[in-house]
């Protein structure tokens, strides 16, 4: 970096920098005529309104890979209205200046950095960008009226601090200038937006969260449909095999040839029927099967006696009397039944079970 000699003023540092334009020892990309006359104009304004600023040539890298020498102003901007430290910035004049606008760095202390959400000063580089810069027009935009409204930005929103500027604090439209405005106005648009994208991250991670409980449930559900639709097939197999099991008992029923049990008016004996479809092997098994059948019914009926004491229905002495009477014939259908097993065991036929 080629500084300017200390005892050599900043119109002699101007004068030989662009004495030349490209020719010149220095190498800058300023070659025509008229430009550097204009950048000459600028930058004697901007010292004679700014003393403390610097002027030097440094190397500048464009995001092309390409790189140019150009005149450099570096110093601090002060800010007023609030006891804050002075912004330093960096001010390259491009080389097709003043038809392009400058390039403006705010320079970051290593114990001072640029807050993250700051409108118009990106907090990484320091980049600078403001609707001045934004809608730079020459002759109407100068150097010096761009660090003027720097400083008037910095002042209301500084780089280093977070001081969200307020709609209420805006000033009155008359006593406001219309770049002052647009700048207030795109620092409360920025906030705003800043606001609301925070809110929409919220919505979205709360989305998300939601997104995959449905995944979850939805996951739960087409487990229970796919277990239904397993059990529908077991029902479907059970339902094909009792019909293959009502099949053989009407092919076996159809084999004994009964006829129904009520044909027309007439109506039979059904026990009868029931009875004869059913064959035991002798006597003693027809006796063995009455026993069975008369402890079942007396089960039965103590069951029903129990039920009916439960809800009042008998009187207890008279349940009692009953239970004993129905408890001594079931003894006695049982000793006779098991009599009629070892008749028959005796004999060599195996016992009805």
């Amino acid at each position: 970096m080629i500084m300017a000699p200390v005892v050599a003023s900043s119109i002699q540092f101007i004068e030989a920098a662009l004495s030349n334009g490209g020719g010149s020892p220095f190498g800058l990309a300023y070659s025509d005529p008229n430009q550097r006359w204009l950048i000459r104009k600028d930058l004697l304004s901007l010292l004679q309104e700014f003393p403390s600023f610097s002027l030097s040539i440094d190397t500048f890298f464009h995001n092309d890979g390409t790189s140019t020498k150009l005149l450099v102003a570096r110093g601090s901007l002060p800010i007023s209205g609030f006891s804050a430290p002075a912004v330093p910035v960096t001010i390259w004049l491009h080389e097709n200046y003043p038809t392009v606008g400058p390039i403006v760095f705010v320079l970051a202390d290593p114990g001072c950095n640029i807050h993250p959400d700051h409108p118009f000063v990106d907090s990484s580089s320091g980049l600078t960008s403001t609707p001045y810069l934004s809608t730079w027009s020459y002759p109407r935009c100068s150097l010096s009226d761009l660090a003027r409204n720097l400083a008037k930005l910095f002042s209301k929103d500084h780089p280093f601090w977070n001081s969200q500027p307020s709609s209420g604090s805006a000033a009155h439209p008359t006593r406001a200038s219309k770049t002052e405005a647009l700048d207030r106005l795109s620092g409360i648009i920025h906030y705003d937006i800043t606001v609301l994208r925070s809110t929409v991250d919220e919505e979205v991670q709360d989305l998300l969260g939601l997104q995959e409980e449905l995944c979850a449930r939805c996951a739960a559900t087409s487990r229970i449909v796919r277990e239904l639709k397993s059990e529908r097939a077991d029902l479907k197999g059970k339902v094909r095999e009792l019909e293959r099991e009502a099949g053989r008992i009407y092919e076996w029923q159809d084999s004994l040839n009964l006829e129904p049990a009520f044909t027309g008016s007439a109506r039979r004996d059904t026990e009868d029927v029931i009875d004869s479809v059913f064959e035991v092997d002798g006597e003693k098994s027809r006796l063995i099967l009455d026993c069975l059948a008369s402890e079942r019914a007396i089960e039965d009926t103590i069951y029903a006696l129990d039920k009916a004491i439960e809800i009042g229905a008998v009187r207890f002495e008279t349940y009692i009397k009953q239970v004993r009477v129905l408890a001594r014939e079931q003894f006695q259908c049982i000793d006779m039944r098991m009599k009629h097993h070892e008749e028959i065991t005796s004999h060599g036929h195996a016992p009805l079970s």
